[in-house]
């Protein structure tokens, strides 16, 4: 087991209850919530099917954390709805390279990653499973509308846990979909709005 599970766990736990923390986008799909872990045989079986290691680090969340649910944006999508993806060669104008799913015939071959995180719509937020990138987690857009970037955090858990630990800290960081306090205050669903609406509602004629 990996050490640091144990740290998440708790941290995931207190989150909610944090009154400075930041706002993290769509959290109230999951509502800091985490499905049934996974055990290592179901982990085998999807690494078999597939052909693939998954990353250790990755793995380890799966079965010692939770195998779906919180998690920044939409939160962690199940081991069975990840798909695999390769990045698509740059294109000849410089635009932002997509990915595409390996199954597609036009999918070029290449080093694979995982699609982990649900973001909407087509962008992405995946796991690198071959090549330099291996462990690493990876934003882009199939489509290329923007470019692929890649964490400085080097494996899952540390990517997980940056996440707690700048929500914790009521930290703006995009990367992962965090907007700190100060920041949603005035913003056009923040608190300053709705009570601006509520004032307006309320008011003679309103």
């Amino acid at each position: 087991m990996d050490s640091r599970t144990a740290h998440i766990r708790s941290k995931l736990a207190r989150t909610p209850y944090q009154a400075q923390r930041s706002h993290s986008v769509c959290e109230e799909r999951h509502r800091f919530r985490l499905g049934p872990r996974i055990n290592s045989s179901e982990a085998d079986a999807f690494e078999a099917e597939h052909h693939i290691v998954l990353p250790s680090a990755y793995r380890a969340f799966l079965i010692d954390v939770g195998g779906s649910g919180a998690g920044p944006f939409y939160g962690l999508l199940p081991l069975d709805q990840c798909r695999l993806f390769t990045m698509n060669p740059k294109p000849p104008d410089g635009s932002p390279r997509g990915f595409t799913h390996v199954d597609h015939p036009d999918a070029a071959p290449g080093d694979l990653f995982l699609h982990v995180i649900e973001m909407g719509c087509s962008d992405l937020c995946l796991v690198g499973v071959t090549g330099p990138l291996a462990g690493r987690v990876v934003t882009g857009n199939a489509d290329g509308f923007w470019p692929p970037n890649v964490s400085s955090a080097p494996d899952f858990l540390s990517w997980y846990e940056r996440w707690l630990n700048h929500m914790r800290d009521g930290k703006d960081n995009p990367a992962v979909g965090l907007t700190s306090p100060a920041t949603v205050a005035n913003t056009s669903w923040g608190p300053r709005a709705t009570a601006r609406k509520a004032r307006r509602s309320h008011a003679p004629g309103g």
